[in-house]
């Protein structure tokens, strides 16, 4: 298949079957009110976003219903985990100025909860092609459980209801999947291009095709990768969860982060497909986990004692790097070290500029979480072909798992 055509998943498992999907061209929104979930659920420190690539995942789906003519677009998220109802701190509002700016037009932050009276009165007042985001639906008891009162007075909100959240798609929570029993539905262009880029991912079809794993934990990606493993012609591994490979392998990993209930698990893994799994020859070395520490490049599998990997090292960074060329397509998901700290971040970005090189050459992936705010760090967005903007979902999607709010859009 050449680059560029349209993807078709109707030969993968049914959990990412997304071709029969309600489309937003089979929803007439012509004069209707229409409410949205997005995923806005987004970094914010000091009541500043700190990064916008979800609002900005978001803004194809939003001016399509206005361009079709819905008469106005009630967007609706949560935002981290409240435990006992409103609270300041998981507030939307810092949210709605950005949208504002990135969107181009006028967006009203209405304050009550989303299930309120008041609400309703608001959004009801909104005028011809008005765009408003509703505070944290989190806020509204329920929600979580996805409780029949609650989906009854979130759909008074709209006449029909888009779900674009693809971040929150493995939650079967009120307003992913609930409200879309009560309202005619269709899938955002957010969600269906998620669904379409990683079923095309877990399908495997193009090759040769090299996986990238990092990140802190080999049990976050068990399923992930027994999933791909069969499918690709390598596996590059980094992160934190290289160590538990490395001392499967009988090497000396210093006080590095480990995880002692799996290193039978990562021992099987190298046994059963070493012919395929590859592991850092080298590590940066730091005397303590801190952005000044002192550090040292060390073999991967010789860390001193009192010394913790926390980068792959300069030898590892060009064995992945040749390790991808002449890929045709790569999936990428988790750091290759702590990012967060300039002396760690070489190796992620490395393995960033490496993957973005391919351009116009492979179909290029990047997972959701740390994953899109290290690409995004990096500089190197734009060469990669599709970045998910969903974490846990991504992962599940991936395990093969059915999304709930991807079968409520069916």
């Amino acid at each position: 298949m050449a680059r560029g055509e349209p993807w078709t998943i109707c030969h993968l498992p049914c959990a990412l079957q997304g071709a029969d999907m309600q489309t937003l061209n089979q929803l007439n929104v012509r004069g209707q009110r229409v409410l949205v979930r997005v995923d806005y659920n987004v970094p914010v420190k000091d009541g500043a976003v700190q990064d916008t690539t979800r609002v900005t995942a978001s803004l194809p789906t939003v001016k399509a219903l206005l361009d079709a003519g819905a008469r106005n677009v009630v967007l609706l998220s949560h935002f981290g985990r409240p435990k006992n109802g409103p609270e300041e701190k998981y507030s939307l509002r810092p949210v709605a100025p950005v949208l504002e700016e990135a969107l181009g037009r006028p967006v009203h932050f209405i304050a009550g909860t989303a299930d309120s009276d008041d609400t309703l009165a608001a959004v009801q007042a909104l005028g011809e092609g008005e765009v408003a985001l509703l505070e944290n639906v989190r806020f509204s008891a329920g929600e979580e459980q996805n409780d029949a009162a609650l989906n009854a007075k979130l759909a008074r909100l709209g006449d029909a209801f888009v779900l674009d959240a693809f971040g929150s798609a493995h939650r079967a929570h009120s307003s992913v999947s609930g409200v879309a029993g009560l309202l005619p539905h269709a899938a955002g262009q957010l969600l269906h291009t998620e669904v379409d880029a990683l079923g095309r991912v877990l399908s495997g079809g193009e090759r040769p095709y090299v996986v990238i794993i990092g990140g802190a934990k080999v049990s976050d990606k068990i399923r992930v990768i027994e999933t791909l493993l069969p499918k690709v012609d390598r596996m590059l591994i980094g992160g934190g969860m290289m160590f538990t490979f490395i001392k499967a392998r009988g090497g000396q990993i210093g006080s590095s982060l480990v995880e002692d209930d799996q290193v039978e698990y990562a021992r099987g893994l190298l046994e059963q497909h070493g012919d395929k799994l590859m592991l850092p020859t080298d590590a940066v070395a730091a005397d303590r986990f801190a952005a000044d520490a002192q550090t040292r490049v060390v073999p991967a599998g010789a860390i001193p004692d009192g010394w913790m990997g926390l980068d792959i090292g300069p030898d590892t960074q060009a064995a992945y790097t040749d390790a991808l060329k002449g890929t045709k397509m790569v999936f990428w998901n988790g750091p290759m070290g702590v990012f967060e700290f300039e002396a760690f971040a070489a190796g992620t970005n490395a393995v960033a500029a490496a993957v973005g090189s391919l351009k116009d050459q492979a179909y290029t992936v990047v997972g959701g979480g740390d994953s899109v705010s290290a690409i995004n760090k990096s500089g190197k967005a734009d060469q990669i072909d599709h970045i998910s903007t969903g974490g846990g979902a991504s992962l599940e999607l991936l395990e093969g798992k059915v999304l709930p709010g991807v079968e409520a859009m069916r």
